[in-house]
């Protein structure tokens, strides 16, 4: 599969990339369990930084570990210049989250000898730019998806770019993404003025109820101007990019990061990557890099099983799998090999995989 796959790459292709955290039951290993942001809501467990990159159909190309105080924007740099040894590319475009742009990371992946080009989620409220001139741009949007009127229609989407100077810039608007966020807070902005009238000694803790408060003497109250702030990022997300691509197509090609996400999730879930309780860094990264290899042969066989129109939920077709078993009988002298009947979806992945079972009983030497 890798002799296969190693020349995928030619020219400009794009990769995508995503990290996530994975907490530790025990010590963490000798360096690679650090607290950190955890993206699993657990910051009372060390933990360690995974980072994936996927290629342009969603097949796992590889992995990478780090401790797990790492930032995502430390992370980038490494696997760009890792896909390009390994895999002897001579131009990418890199896919990643708002996590992993920073201005030295953008001049890091511009420098010649990486020749790399990028499309990365920029956060609207932390970079000035953004938020003063970007969003306060006046361009008229071109629709790319109108509004849904089937459950199975792409999400409504139109786009609009802004150049400020050498950095372009891609806004991006969902109305229903607008109407949620928008109901989203005027349910926390209800919830916060009920609290209040009871009392808000409760409110430091709520991040949520935080956003849209401030102090009057010793009391709080709602910010009705952090409101009214909050209502212009409703529905919208922007990214930073200097791929040759249009809007629409950037704007396509980053909303398909979820590929990376789900795969993180079957990570954690389908191949039960946790818990870890190794304590030793070679074998946390051996355990690791067991479920990529696993991760790598399950997409491989469903891909295999979708080219033949079949489609098959994966815990069934491990169970199916599992109850494939042969027995050796002896009787009178000889042996026999029986096996059993092939149930559910099994014998399709069998045929995907070009397997050959042989007949259900046959004589052994």
């Amino acid at each position: 599969m890798f002799a296969r796959r190693r020349d995928l790459f030619s020219g400009l292709d794009l990769v995508f990339f995503d990290t996530t955290s994975i907490y530790f039951e025990g010590q963490g290993g000798e360096h690679i369990g650090q607290y950190g942001k955890s993206k699993d809501h657990r910051p009372d467990r060390k933990q360690m930084i995974v980072g994936a990159v996927l290629d342009n159909a969603g097949r796992p190309i590889c992995c990478e570990l780090w401790p797990g105080n790492t930032s995502d924007d430390k992370a980038l740099i490494p696997i760009v210049d890792r896909l390009k040894t390994r895999f002897q590319i001579q131009r990418i475009c890199v896919v990643a989250d708002r996590g992993m742009i920073s201005k030295q990371t953008i001049q890091q992946l511009q420098k010649a000898h990486r020749d790399t080009r990028f499309i990365l989620g920029a956060r609207l409220r932390a970079v000035k730019e953004i938020r003063k001139q970007v969003l306060g741009d006046t361009g008229r949007y071109r629709q790319v998806y109108g509004p849904k009127t089937h459950s199975k229609d792409p999400s409504p989407l139109k786009v609009k770019q802004v150049q400020i100077q050498d950095r372009r810039y891609i806004v991006c608007y969902n109305e229903d993404q607008a109407r949620k966020d928008r109901g989203d807070r005027q349910a926390i902005v209800g919830a916060l003025g009920d609290q209040l009238k009871r009392g808000d000694k409760s409110l430091i803790g709520n991040k949520d109820y935080r956003r849209f408060v401030k102090t009057t003497g010793k009391r709080f109250e709602i910010d009705e101007e952090k409101v009214r702030a909050e209502a212009r990022f409703d529905g919208i997300w922007v990214l930073q990019t200097d791929a040759e691509l249009t809007p629409t197509d950037a704007a396509l090609k980053y909303k398909e990061l979820w590929m990376v996400e789900g795969m993180f999730r079957t990570l954690k879930s389908v191949l039960e990557t946790r818990p870890i309780y190794h304590k030793c860094d070679e074998t946390i990264r051996g355990h690791v890099f067991c479920s990529f290899l696993a991760l790598v042969l399950l997409k491989e066989l469903q891909g295999r099983m979708e080219a033949r129109g079949w489609r098959a939920e994966w815990e069934y077709l491990k169970r199916d799998l599992d109850a494939l078993e042969e027995i050796t009988v002896t009787n009178a002298g000889r042996k026999f090999v029986i096996r059993s009947r092939v149930r559910g979806d099994a014998g399709k992945a069998l045929q995907a995989a070009r397997v050959a079972l042989g007949p259900t009983v046959r004589f052994s030497r």
